[in-house]
């Protein structure tokens, strides 16, 4: 309890204009361990008018961090990877308890973060000018790459500090001033401990903020500020759908990773235990809350008995329970909201034909893996975003209809296909409607110089490497007329 408390008491405060100091609100959170519900740290929100102070910080800082040399910037970056190197067992902790994250989990979010802020820590050295040809004698057409300013970052509860750090990190890099609204859930993953970091990093004063801050009680107001010219938004479609509506309304970027509704393909020619073993590992991963888990696993039926019965055999394997046990894989969901609603999921699908052919027991927020067969797409827990540990095999009589199941679907994030003919793998993952599919592997994956986002109503632009460079910053065009040019007048 000792380390407890001297690991999370420090995160009581909101960090604004390189200070740490208490919210505005009225209200207070407490942000709790969702597996046995213990209070980890009790923290006054922000309020509307730290939401402006923060932004007006950002404001003020990003005109001199813009200034800063490239390679000032570059060596900066390089620090933050290697404070989180140094932190990792801090961190790894906080995300045990703050998130439910196994300790696999969370130290390949750990990685995960290491590798983006190494590849971003590059960005300042490509903002390079570009001389284009004009069409008027003399004139020189220059294009400069610019930060756009002021970048919100919006940030989840699943994979926190990962998916904050994927925005905060190439933003930072390019010269733009940031300002961090985390989940509430996952405030100091999400949000602190990061400014910890870049503070620590030797990162000026103002230009990395951090807000913790209820959404009942700000609005649309961090959004809506006047400020940001980007907002980076990663959780729920229809959240996201809020978001872009009102980035839209008042012409500003808004950059959006939303949810997934992702499939395996099991062609019938495919090595069914490898195949098995992948999609054990891509459903129940953090619990199936990822925004990339596996929600629907589409099988030819001539394979399909042999790997039902190995991806059950293989899922017993999994321990289930206290995340702070390292030999633990499936942790406690977020909150027990989501363990009622997939319940109630499983219910309607097996009243409507499912097969449960494994059902691990509940425990307040701890679910244990379920397993239903015979599902078809049109049922509850294959149309919804699960995030939680239910499988759903899905059995069809040929690729085509594989192709049309995974395609029915307003969600595009992640996929997968497995075969032992990889050119024909590549040819069925190119007729999937998905921002990002994997031949022989499971649809969790994350590298740090990809092109990271989805198609439909999972998002829009894209994150990782220098695709980044388009979300976070503006090109702006020059052109000098090197000798006098002739008028008529």
């Amino acid at each position: 309890m000792t380390t407890l408390t001297k690991t999370f008491s420090q995160w009581s405060k909101q960090y604004i204009g390189g200070q740490w100091q208490e919210g505005h609100s009225q209200n207070r959170n407490s942000n709790k361990n969702p597996f046995d519900q213990s209070e980890l740290v009790n923290i006054q929100l922000a309020s509307v008018k730290d939401i402006d102070a923060a932004y007006q910080s950002a404001a003020k800082a990003q005109k001199a961090w813009q200034k800063v040399s490239p390679e000032e910037r570059v060596k900066m970056m390089e620090k933050a990877a290697e404070v989180l190197e140094s932190r990792r067992e801090e961190i790894v902790q906080i995300l045990v308890a703050e998130t439910g994250s196994s300790h696999a989990k969370a130290n390949a979010e750990v990685d995960f973060s290491i590798g983006d802020i190494r590849e971003f820590s590059q960005l300042p050295l490509k903002m390079n000018r570009k001389v284009v040809s004009s069409i008027i004698p003399n004139k020189e057409n220059r294009v400069y790459r610019l930060p756009v300013g002021v970048v919100g970052v919006i940030s989840p509860f699943n994979f926190p500090l990962y998916l904050s750090i994927r925005a905060i990190a190439p933003a930072l890099a390019v010269g733009n001033g940031i300002v961090v609204k985390p989940d509430l859930q996952t405030f100091i993953s999400g949000g602190l401990f990061i400014a910890s970091l870049f503070e620590e990093a030797g990162l000026p004063k103002g230009v990395l903020n951090v807000v913790v801050t209820d959404i009942a009680e700000i609005g649309d107001a961090f959004i809506e500020h006047p400020i940001p010219q980007v907002i980076s938004f990663t959780g729920s479609t229809a959240v996201g759908r809020r978001v872009g509506e009102i980035c839209g309304r008042n012409l500003k970027r808004a950059a959006l990773e939303l949810g997934g509704n992702n499939v395996m393909i099991v062609l019938e020619d495919a090595d069914v235990q490898q195949a098995a073993s992948a999609a054990v590992f891509g459903k129940f991963l953090h619990q199936g809350q990822i925004c990339m888990s596996l929600n629907r696993i589409i099988v030819h039926r001539n394979v399909y008995d042999r790997f039902v019965e190995a991806f059950k055999e293989k899922a017993q394997l999994i321990q289930a329970g206290n995340p702070a046990d390292p030999n633990v894989f499936v942790g406690p969901l977020i909150n027990e909201r989501q363990v009622n609603r997939v319940q109630g999921w499983i219910e309607e699908s097996i009243a409507r034909g499912a097969t449960c052919i494994q059902r691990g027991g509940v425990s307040g927020t701890l679910m244990e893996p379920v397993i239903l067969k015979d599902v078809t797409n049109d049922m509850p827990i294959a149309q919804n975003e699960q995030f939680a540990p239910v499988a759903a095999i899905i059995p069809v009589d040929s690729e085509e209809e594989a192709i049309n199941i995974a395609n029915d679907s307003d969600f595009g994030l992640s996929g997968s296909v497995f075969t032992k003919d990889v050119d024909h793998g590549v040819e069925v993952a190119l007729q999937i409607q998905t921002g990002m599919i994997h031949v022989n592997d499971q649809s969790v994956n994350c590298e740090s110089n990809i092109p990271f986002g989805g198609e439909k109503s999972s998002g829009l632009g894209r994150y990782g490497g220098e695709w980044s460079l388009d979300e976070f910053t503006t090109q702006r065009w020059v052109s000098v007329q090197q000798e006098p040019r002739p008028f008529p007048f």
